[in-house]
């Protein structure tokens, strides 16, 4: 009986080691080995196949056992990358070590949006997050420069065309404000997280996005008390909803105590004084490595 077998980047996705998109980067790059042979976009292996990703074997036992996500509230000004090489901030720096893996971001938020980014152990889950098949609504608080015009509205409503095809916002609704403010506030919803595609949608109407945050995605709001910076992990209803989502199985335990996580004023202070610490850490590092380069 042959051994059934699976797609190469689901399969290392399924352990952990970063998304299906991820991973078929590395696999174009030629980073990613089967039985000593460097793979290629399309291989597909048994139970039984060796794996190595930089040459490192990689153990079939290390996969996962509890899906675990995080809530993290991105400050803007920091890269949705693992490492930058002119050493500016990412979204990375401050989570938890993990065993046996690693987190994978669930999405993207460029540097001058803020607001919620999730986080996953689990490949599957993050690729069936992010693709468009499963219609994710993300939710965003939107700062528009410029006088908004019924017409304008109505267009983001119907659908513009963009440079990567048709585009629209499956909610537009405008927040009140001062009637002398040039700034004014809507919340707006897509399916879907194409690049920069909330900015893109009101600059094809000549408006300027001076501000954006992201407030939801999917069933998951982020917690209004989460300071800029901090994160969460997600207790077991949370992470199960979300696999519900797209039509995963439920998770029967979790990796969180929820009285543990709970955020009253003691853990709100020390989440604080942890962000303000790396902030100056980080700013530090910066000035020294500036005068090892350039002399003081």
């Amino acid at each position: 009986m042959t051994a059934q077998s699976e797609k190469l980047q689901k399969v290392l996705a399924s352990l952990g080691l970063g998304s299906r998109r991820e991973i078929e980067g590395w696999i174009s790059e030629g980073r990613v080995s089967v039985n000593g042979t460097i793979a290629t976009l399309g291989d597909r292996v048994d139970e039984t196949a060796q794996l190595r990703v930089d040459g490192q074997l990689i153990s079939r036992q290390q996969a996962q056992k509890t899906c675990r996500v995080l809530m993290y509230n991105k400050p803007e000004g920091e890269l949705c990358t693992r490492k930058d090489e002119a050493g500016r901030p990412t979204v990375f720096d401050r989570l938890p070590q993990i065993k046996g893996g690693r987190w994978i971001a669930i999405g993207r938020l460029d540097l001058n949006t803020s607001g919620l980014l999730l986080f996953t152990n689990d490949g599957e889950l993050a690729n069936r997050l992010m693709h468009p098949s499963h219609q994710i609504e993300r939710e965003y608080a939107v700062r528009v420069f410029g006088e908004v015009t019924p017409q304008a509205l109505k267009n983001l409503r119907r659908g513009v065309k963009l440079e990567d095809g048709m585009a629209k916002f499956t909610t537009l609704r405008q927040r009140k404000q001062d009637e002398d403010s040039q700034n004014q506030w809507f919340d707006v919803t897509l399916n879907e997280g194409r690049n920069r595609e909330v900015r893109r949608l009101w600059e094809s109407q000549e408006l300027q996005v001076s501000r954006l945050i992201r407030l939801r995605y999917g069933s998951l709001a982020l917690k209004k008390r989460l300071p800029q910076g901090g994160w969460i992990e997600l207790e077991l209803d949370d992470v199960n909803a979300l696999r519900r989502s797209v039509q995963l199985p439920d998770e029967a335990e979790s990796a969180v105590d929820g009285k543990q996580n709970k955020l009253d004023h003691v853990r709100l202070s020390r989440m604080r004084r942890s962000v303000k610490k790396h902030r100056v850490k980080r700013e530090h590092n910066i000035k020294r490595t500036k005068r090892e380069r350039f002399g003081s």
